[in-house]
């Protein structure tokens, strides 16, 4: 807003306003990005963002921020654990939720070329690093090894990625269990050949995710492994419950987000 006054517009609490205007810049020649809390534009302009935006292919930039839990004391008006489900129902919709703030810029810059709508959800800002540095290969749709491991495969996203890594370090420091980690930063299109890859390598497929364990990653991972190479995988995420105040720390550890956890049920899906 400061660098490029000119280009910049704060539509107010407008959230179905702001997604036909961004329809309508679209459709004259520009690439809009709009941004908002992540359950206002998923679910109050869940409609314009339907039939203005995607049933039209626009390339329309969503960035919804204030994803999951991570708006802890706002409770559940402001929690949003439905986006990915709603998100990639929707056709022509990429569906993108990076590890962290390094991976949200090099999401933001990859899909400025990507034609149609793009829905990229992010935090709150607050959240840890999962990667040391940019320097990495990131490319929309292609997920990412951070951790290489042979008994069992933890694919995941967002605050998940660092969480998921501390869990693997530690199972192999304290259990010597072998455990991959995968970077599933995009939801939609996902990558099938990483994913039947890990299943049929390590055998088991934990999932982990800042969303309801309804129509989420684990879903979608769920549907490939169903229709390629069936082995058992496990979801951990917010259980078709709603959330309610609190500290964001506290609740990601109430609904199992945090390595601890992770680690107990990798134990217990290896019978350790």
């Amino acid at each position: 807003a400061d660098k490029f006054p000119d280009r910049f517009y704060n539509v107010g609490i407008a959230e179905q306003n702001m997604m036909g205007i961004a329809a309508g810049l679209a459709k004259a020649g520009f690439i809009p990005f709009a941004s908002t809390m992540a359950i206002f534009a998923c679910m109050r302009a869940g409609e314009q963002v339907r039939t203005d935006i995607a049933y039209q292919n626009l390339p329309v930039k969503i960035i919804a921020t204030h994803a999951g839990i991570s708006f802890g004391h706002a409770g559940t008006t402001h929690h949003c654990t439905e986006d990915f489900a709603i998100m990639r129902a929707i056709p022509n919709m990429t569906v993108i939720c990076p590890a962290d703030g390094i991976e949200t810029s090099k999401a933001v810059q990859a899909c400025v070329d990507l034609p149609g709508p793009v829905y990229v959800r992010i935090g709150r800002g607050f959240e840890p690093p999962a990667y040391a540095d940019d320097n990495y290969t990131y490319e929309i749709g292609k997920a990412i090894t951070m951790h290489e491991g042979t008994d069992l495969t933890i694919i995941t996203c967002g605050i998940g990625v660092l969480q998921a890594v501390n869990a693997a370090k530690t199972l192999a420091e304290t259990d010597g269990l072998s455990v991959r980690v995968i970077n599933m930063h995009t939801i939609k299109p996902i990558d099938r050949d990483i994913i039947v890859k890990a299943a049929k390598e390590t055998g088991r497929i934990i999932t982990v995710e800042e969303h309801s364990v309804i129509g989420g990653l684990g879903s979608a991972v769920a549907d490939v492994v169903t229709e390629e190479c069936p082995v058992p995988v496990i979801k951990i995420g917010v259980k078709d419950v709603f959330g309610h105040s609190g500290p964001a720390v506290d609740l990601l550890k109430e609904f199992g987000l945090c390595a601890e956890n992770i680690v107990a049920v990798t134990k217990a899906a290896l019978g350790k």
